[in-house]
């Protein structure tokens, strides 16, 4: 029988430029569909993807090890990982009996998807899609649930911030790691101008912002900018 297959649109090494582990090398496993189209996103649902089986991810895989040397994990990022549950389920078991560390970088609305994988996976790298950032809706509720899967794992927490950001959002997000563990570390991460987002936002906000969290007892709270847009690298 044929196996799973994910449409992949790059593999590739580099460093990772967000949130805790920012500066750590990885191989990098971009997929290309999202269930969200947040307006700040850097990597739409554009390009040529690739549809791998896991055989011939985990080849590439392997390879730039080989070229490369060690590497921290393997960043498993979009994309959405969790739109592709059933080739993350055949490829998990793999990257770990070759030795990789599994890196989730997930926007943290799909709950169920990833109760059926979280035994798989080392860390979880998980978004708060703030309403006021995405223009979307909000997700706290299925945020919640995303976190306290995750939080069996070594998680962190992630949110974008924009010129739009209100400070109610900041709060629910707050409170929200509060009630799993305010050990969580939370990253609010300023978001980089791209395509039809194009505004800064200011140091005084970002402060107030980062105040909020701490007078929350959200100890691990810390500013970081993409470090690899201002690296420039990939």
């Amino acid at each position: 029988m044929m196996g799973p297959k994910a449409d992949i649109t790059e593999v590739f090494s580099s460093v990772q430029g967000e949130g805790i582990f920012v500066g750590a090398r990885q191989i990098f496993v971009r997929f290309k569909r999202c269930n969200m189209g947040c307006s700040f996103c850097d990597t739409p649902n554009e390009g040529i993807a690739k549809e791998h089986s896991c055989a011939s991810l985990m080849s590439e895989i392997r390879s730039l090890q080989e070229a490369k040397g060690p590497h921290h994990s393997v960043s498993l990022t979009g994309g959405e990982p969790l739109v592709y549950t059933d080739f993350l389920k055949s490829l998990l078991p793999l990257l770990k009996r070759a030795g990789f560390k599994s890196y989730l970088e997930t926007n943290g609305t799909l709950p169920n998807e990833l109760e059926s994988v979280i035994d798989l996976i080392d860390i979880v790298a998980m978004d708060f899609k703030l309403p006021s950032s995405t223009g979307e809706r909000a997700y706290w509720k299925e945020h919640l649930e995303f976190l306290k899967i995750s939080a069996r794992k070594k998680v962190f927490v992630k949110s974008v911030v924009t010129t739009d950001t209100k400070k109610e959002d900041i709060f629910e997000a707050v409170r929200l790691i509060g009630s799993v563990n305010k050990k969580i570390p939370f990253i609010m991460q300023p978001a980089t101008p791209v395509r039809n987002f194009n505004k800064t936002l200011g140091q005084n906000r970002l402060l107030e912002f980062l105040d909020i969290a701490l007078k929350e007892n959200i100890e691990n709270s810390r500013v970081i900018p993409q470090m690899h847009k201002i690296l420039g690298v990939k």
